[in-house]
């Protein structure tokens, strides 16, 4: 018998012995890009308000960005369990500048990195994870908001099933590969309270510890969501939150010079809607109130709006309007921007089918207060006088977009 043979053998004979099998690959991710114009320069400008944490993307986003994973379920053990390794590089170009994802206008980040162990028989069908990862994060896609985010370097127990809740704990010490320095972090969840049919209630509560540097305290936050599946053919969330201290990045870690007299709480309802199989969309709206001991007191609301209508089974016609609006010491900034945009779906006339290719137009316009904020924060951005538009109080934008996602 040749060399090889016996070897093929025995390995053969090895994988049979052993309590698992091997599992195939898993390769997801997301993309967008594209390229445009506003009304002012060769070069697109996207509007914010200064203080916002976040804004209407339709036709708004004036980066190239992607984020590539790969999942590999190693073993299969006799008990059903699954040990995993899970990767995801991030690459992220501002428009009209080269892709080379580094330096001033760019940036690549290994934003996950993790193991896993799944479906434990001792954790009533819970997971054990190590490492960098995307955890229960929830946000609004019109808007790309995370508002509760529990993204950690760190470990933990994920979704143990006991008396038909789900216990969850996580250790971490970053939230993102973007946290400067090192603060510890503990995330508590419980899931799985049946509050009516198809609806669901979450409840987290966060603790920060005192880093012990200058200046620095701890902190916590606490969080209260609502699920519902089935509204108007899709589903409705909303949430409560509230938070202390560092505890005020509401799902994030705050700063941590802030003390116990600094407080926020957030107020978050949004949802989809898929009435027909060719109107759909997502509507949100964001109350925070933040209280700060410096005076730097602010009220943020955000409302806005996303109908989809397919006119076929694969062109879309796709409209978005928001408003922000903070009210702050320097006065109430406002910003309220529309968008339209004819979209190609070959995937289908659904509100969530992707890909799609976007034609947009983009038109924006913010009061005397939203400028000066901007000067003073974001100085050459597009609300500010130093920006595409200079003391104009409005624009446009205008270009093609594609964004996809798949698992």
């Amino acid at each position: 018998m040749k060399k090889t043979t016996r070897l093929g053998l025995a390995v053969s004979l090895a994988s049979l012995a052993l309590p698992f099998t091997v599992q195939a690959l898993d390769f997801n991710g997301y993309v967008r890009s594209g390229i445009g114009e506003s009304s002012a320069s060769d070069s697109q400008a996207c509007f914010q308000l200064p203080g916002a944490p976040s804004k209407f993307r339709l036709g708004n986003e004036c980066e190239q960005y992607a984020e590539l994973g790969l999942r590999q379920d190693l073993f299969t053990l006799s008990d059903g369990s699954v040990l995993s390794l899970e990767g995801m590089a991030a690459l992220y170009n501002e428009y009209d500048h080269t892709p080379k994802f580094t330096g001033d206008h760019g940036w690549a980040r290994m934003v996950q990195a993790y193991a896993e162990w799944s479906k434990v028989p001792a954790l009533n069908g819970g997971s054990l994870w190590a490492g960098r990862r995307f955890y229960k994060r929830n946000d609004i896609h019109i808007s790309d908001f995370y508002y509760w985010n529990q993204s950690a370097t760190g470990a933990g127990i994920e979704d143990m099933e006991i008396g038909g809740l789900k216990y969850s704990y996580a250790f971490s010490r970053k939230d993102s590969v973007f946290q400067d320095e090192y603060v510890n972090r503990h995330d508590f969840n419980v899931g799985g309270f049946d509050t009516n049919p198809d609806g669901e209630l979450q409840v987290g509560v966060s603790y920060i510890d005192d880093p012990d540097r200058d200046d620095s305290n701890s902190g916590w936050s606490v969080a209260v969501q609502h699920k519902q599946i089935g509204f108007l053919g899709g589903s409705n969330t909303f949430a409560l939150q509230y938070g202390e201290g560092p505890g005020t990045g509401l799902g994030y870690t705050g700063d941590v010079t802030l003390g116990s007299s600094d407080k926020s709480w957030r107020v978050v309802e949004f949802f989809d809607w898929q009435v027909t199989p060719r109107f759909g969309g997502q509507f949100q709206a964001v109350y925070q109130k933040d209280k700060r001991q410096d005076g730097g007191d602010q009220d943020w609301i955000s409302v806005g709006v996303r109908p989809v209508y397919a006119l076929t089974e694969q062109f879309k016609l796709v409209a978005e309007v928001g408003h922000d609006q903070i009210d702050a010491p320097d006065g109430t900034r406002k910003l309220t921007k529309f968008t339209i945009a004819p979209t190609w779906s070959p995937a289908g006339p659904d509100f969530w089918a992707r890909p799609e290719v976007r034609l947009y137009y983009t038109y924006a316009q913010w009061n005397d207060a939203a400028q000066r904020a901007a000067n003073l924060m974001a100085a050459g951005s597009a609300l500010s006088d130093t920006g595409a538009f200079g003391n104009a109080q409005h624009g446009s934008n205008f270009g093609v977009q594609v964004e996809y996602w798949w698992d």
